[in-house]
């Protein structure tokens, strides 16, 4: 760090350095350091680099300013108090102005007076998302409520839906006119017995509604052998399939925008999605094939003949042609929440785009 004395030395010497003929770029370098530093220093502008060391202002608070600061907020009456409440109350009770409700702030932390007060905890960070990684499919689902509208204003159907983040089948869905615990658990349930995987190794993936953390759910979660995990609290994006899928859902152009007529009409519509989700549409993110082909682990043979189809259309017009063939190989395992493709464990491919 250079001090302000040795910074005019230095200027000094290359001013002169500069009427004898020489190089601004040469005298830098002989002196270590650069023609950006050397121009910043003649204008005249502040260090800006953290440990610079700057003179005091002149309008700075005195050491007795600052310690009759400390004196008020040591008074018993103040002990409680934040500087808003400290300044305010001098201001109507003393018609006393000592310094700003900022300055009270940098002179308590200062002297290590700032700290949390009262039986209210400390806010925690979030910390990262949960991760995990699905190699096949029942390893790890998502699931999720979301709003049904209805041609009565205000009034809504609630649609479960559970997908498995491997194959991007959907594994189980229902719609209820309630959101509750025992609504959650009858998804959960139906959704494990036909896809048979009770007492494995199962990850069910939701946010922090009610309706998915009571104890209840963790009765039948702990009965049924699946791992609970959880969002982190108010964070949007912690369940990226499960809204991704609410989308694709809710702009189906068949979609009853106006509302569905009643339940029983909400639960055959749910009913043609859910198949033609499964069955008929090729997912972008599973090299378009259907997620029932992939949960019955039926992509390899089919990427394999699309790789050969478009192995013969090649070499019967390889003019057309300026590249590499369409990359038809099978997606890898799947990362619920992934890090970023450099951090990502290196014995397996890296999620795309949800």
């Amino acid at each position: 760090m250079t001090n302000a004395t040795d910074r005019r030395q230095i200027l000094a010497l290359v001013n002169e350095a500069r009427r004898n003929g020489a190089r601004l770029h040469r005298i830098c370098q002989e002196l270590g350091i650069g023609q950006n530093t050397y121009r910043r220093w003649t204008r005249g502008g502040q260090d800006q680099r953290p440990h610079a060391v700057r003179p005091r202002p002149a309008h700075a608070l005195s050491e007795s300013e600052r310690q009759a600061v400390l004196d008020v907020c040591h008074r018993p009456a103040f002990a409680s108090l934040p500087p808003a409440q400290i300044v305010a109350r001098l201001l109507d009770d003393e018609q006393c102005y000592l310094a700003s409700e900022s300055s009270f702030y940098r002179i308590l932390h200062a002297a290590n007076e700032q700290h949390r007060r009262g039986r209210q905890a400390a806010p925690r960070g979030q910390g990262p998302p949960r991760r995990h990684l699905a190699d096949q499919p029942n390893v790890c689902w998502s699931w999720d409520v979301t709003y049904l509208p209805t041609q009565i204003r205000g009034q809504f159907f609630y649609l479960y839906l559970i997908i498995d983040i491997y194959s991007r089948k959907i594994v189980g869905h229902e719609v209820f006119d309630a959101e509750s615990m025992t609504n959650s658990a009858t998804v959960i349930h139906r959704a494990v017995l036909r896809e048979q995987c009770h007492h494995r190794p199962l990850i069910l993936h939701g946010d922090n509604g009610s309706a998915m953390k009571g104890s209840l759910i963790h009765a039948k979660l702990e009965q049924l052998g699946v791992i609970a995990s959880y969002s982190r609290a108010r964070v949007s994006n912690d369940n990226a399939y499960s809204e991704s899928l609410f989308r694709t859902c809710k702009y189906r152009p068949d979609y009853p925008t106006g509302g569905f007529a009643d339940l029983d009409h909400a639960r055959r519509w749910m009913a043609g999605f859910v198949t033609w989700y499964n069955h008929e549409h090729r997912h972008s993110e599973i090299r378009y094939v259907t997620p029932a082909q992939r949960h019955a682990r039926l992509d390899t043979e089919i990427l394999t003949r699309r790789h050969q189809i478009y192995q013969q259309a090649k070499r019967r017009n390889p003019a057309r042609w300026s590249g590499n063939i369409r990359n038809w190989q099978p997606v890898g395992s799947v990362w619920l929440n992934p890090e970023k493709p450099t951090e990502l464990i290196h014995d397996h491919k890296p999620l795309e785009a949800a």
